[in-house]
């Protein structure tokens, strides 16, 4: 595998794991729960945005 897929996949698997954070965010009823897994949510997107840069570019689909 490559180096290049390596990172893709790694980039795919921290973006599905903020999107289950961000759900669980939107579920819990405790706000201080909810802004801790939003801003883990938040961190790993951001890890997730230097993942695919650092793979050759994003492999995310432009808004």
């Amino acid at each position: 595998m490559s180096v290049a897929r390596e990172s893709g996949d790694r980039a795919q698997q921290l973006r599905e794991k903020a999107r289950h954070m961000t759900e669980a965010a939107e579920r819990t009823t405790d706000p201080e729960q909810r802004q801790r897994l939003q801003e883990k949510a938040r961190k790993l997107q951001e890890q997730c945005d230097q993942q695919g840069n650092m793979g050759g570019g994003s492999t995310r689909p432009p808004k």
